[in-house]
């Protein structure tokens, strides 16, 4: 049986694929007139279709069936993220997290973060892949870096957030995660750099409204970390 090649379309309503999703199956795939495509457009939905014109630069179609997906999780998971020092490592976790499923990465420019600078260009490039790759209907939002002490403060965050962190700051030890998350509800957890956040970073999000939580005994790198978080909302929001 051939396989069905998934292409990313963000605006399937113009019968074209975008340059490099037409490069792509014109001249690796070498499709042609009259093969079979699944369209999905990043928002919920895809699309079944069929190739009506060819060339090198150019792939029009004509479209057979659109698809509505039932969402495959509750909720909205959203990972805070201060970038790794090697950009491999956030490039890993995008593909892996968008793999397992996610709605949103905020990357954070923290106090002892080893990187200042993120083309998010490349990362959306990762996780349209990733979501061609896994069959899913949704690709994740990402944003552009920012400052932690205004991303806290935000007022569009959702009520259930927490903060993995190192530190024992209180009388009594910090909860793990997946103990507390509340199930099919919107969530956000924020991870910190390979030095962590700060002392002062944590209680600032803690003013904030964020509550501290562990992710287990082990001590995580900072993209592992970021993906048990991922897979923990994920499970909490089956």
């Amino acid at each position: 049986m051939k396989e069905i090649r998934y292409f990313y379309v963000p605006e399937p309503e113009l019968s074209e694929l975008p340059g490099d999703e037409a490069q792509h199956a014109m001249r690796v795939l070498r499709l042609g007139v009259g093969d079979e495509l699944v369209l999905v457009d990043g928002k919920g939905c895809l699309y079944d279709a069929v190739i009506t014109e060819a060339s090198n630069h150019h792939c029009r179609y004509r479209i057979t069936q659109s698809r509505p997906q039932e969402p495959e999780w509750h909720g909205s998971i959203h990972l805070g993220m201060a970038p790794t020092k090697n950009i491999d490592r956030v490039e890993w976790m995008v593909e892996k997290a968008t793999e397992i499923g996610m709605d949103h990465l905020s990357l954070l420019d923290t106090q002892f973060a080893e990187r200042r600078v993120v083309k998010t260009e490349r990362l959306e490039r990762v996780a349209v892949a990733a979501m061609k790759q896994s069959h899913k209907a949704w690709k994740p939002v990402i944003d552009e870096l920012e400052a932690f002490g205004s991303f806290v403060k935000r007022d569009d965050l959702p009520e259930q957030r927490f903060i993995a962190h190192c530190y024992e700051l209180g009388s009594e030890a910090k909860p793990f995660l997946g103990d507390v998350l509340a199930s099919k509800q919107p969530a956000l957890v924020l991870i910190g750099p390979e030095g962590d956040f700060s002392v002062d970073e944590v209680r600032k999000a803690e003013a904030a409204g964020f509550r501290s939580v562990s992710l287990g005994t082990s001590r995580l790198r900072t993209e592992t970390a970021a993906l048990v978080a991922v897979h923990l909302m994920r499970l909490a929001n089956r």
